[in-house]
């Protein structure tokens, strides 16, 4: 078992120990001793037989009633239940104290000078203790209410980090092989062209690769990492794209060096060239990014070439953006503004990400 799930067993099982003193010595001791009675020990043994008939009136509701009734949608038992046990707790305690002719020894300690007489209650029970009996029970309640919100809670959040690991496991896969084997194809033709800018394209593909195997791995990387990513992947792509694409790069050169999630901006700059480019016409891309007041701004721009629009290419980006959409709004919540442009007179398509980096 780890040190933290004992610590926080441990903390839990003290914070149960030091409620139940508190409890007993508010309900059970300080109230009696306030009396300045000599008090027959009956009355003590009562004190402390309805004290364990309590803790254990707790326990059971907290482990049985409630998670089997409660939280099953059974109010209607749950109450018809927790309501008939107390009523018959109360009869059993008042029947315990008769046997321990409590009643007639209560009356000596207060009034030892006049004679017990038997009197005939208005209610079979004191309301006091059936009081006491729904307090806890109330409190049984509460613990066994919040330690489920908190199991809810603990397992939503396993299972979002469980989604965000397979969506980047996707991101790292929509990453198309082609791409590396194609750039890998050009860095060898370069060897017989350009041997220094052939060394060049080769290390920033080995950078870029050990960035997507290994980087990403950890839940966040540096701002300043996942832009180098982002320059390299752009610099190799230059390497498979014709003279009759121009690509206008804005990338602030001073930025807060901030965490970010790996690898999510990288599906707005790769649409751009998946489906933006054209062998045949001239075609524009464009991508800022810059960050100010800690917030980042992604703009990328590109032209629409008509010969991708029913393509499975073009399915594919709708699915690769509806997956990026769904692990920002997992990581970053309400501190991101996404915004799409694809209905424009420019046949652009344009995207503006903000980014809250705080």
């Amino acid at each position: 078992m780890k040190p933290s799930l004992v610590l926080h067993k441990n903390i839990t099982v003290l914070i149960h120990i030091l409620g139940w003193i508190l409890m007993g010595t508010l309900f059970f001791l300080l109230t009696p001793l306030s009396w300045n009675v000599a008090l027959p020990h009956q009355f003590w043994v009562r004190q402390v037989t309805f004290f364990i008939l309590l803790i254990g009136l707790f326990y059971i509701n907290q482990h049985l009633w409630v998670p089997n009734l409660l939280f099953k949608s059974r109010v209607g038992w749950f109450l018809l239940l927790t309501i008939g046990v107390s009523v018959i707790l109360m009869y059993f305690l008042e029947y315990y104290e008769n046997w321990l002719g409590l009643p007639k020894l209560m009356h000596q300690a207060f009034h030892p000078e006049e004679e017990y007489i038997p009197r005939k209650k208005p209610l079979p029970f004191h309301i006091f203790n059936l009081i006491v009996a729904f307090l806890t029970l109330g409190i049984s309640t509460s613990v066994a209410a919040v330690k489920k919100w908190q199991a809810d809670e603990f397992l939503r959040q396993q299972l979002d980090q469980q989604r965000i690991k397979s969506e980047l496991s996707y991101l790292k896969a929509q990453i198309n092989p082609h791409f590396f084997f194609n750039t890998l194809n050009n860095i060898y033709s370069l060897t017989n062209i350009d041997v220094e800018r052939a060394q060049t394209a080769l290390h920033k593909l080995s950078r870029l690769m050990r960035y997507v195997l290994y980087e990403t791995e950890k839940g966040q990387t540096l701002l300043s990492r996942e832009i180098d990513f982002i320059k390299d992947y752009i610099e190799l792509m230059k390497l498979r794209i014709s003279e009759k694409v121009k690509i206008n790069l804005d990338i602030q050169e001073q930025m807060e060096e901030k965490c970010i999630a790996p690898m999510i901006l990288l599906p707005f700059i790769e649409n751009c060239f998946k489906h933006g480019i054209s062998s045949q016409q001239q075609s524009v891309i464009t991508v800022k990014l810059s960050e100010k007041d800690q917030v980042l701004h992604l703009y990328t721009c590109n032209n629409i070439i008509s010969s991708y629009s029913n393509s499975p290419e073009s399915q594919a980006k709708g699915i690769g953006l509806t997956n990026t959409k769904r692990r920002l709004s997992l990581l970053y919540a309400q501190r991101f503004q996404l915004e799409i442009d694809d209905q424009n007179p420019e046949n652009e398509y344009r995207v503006n990400l903000k980014i809250h980096l705080a």
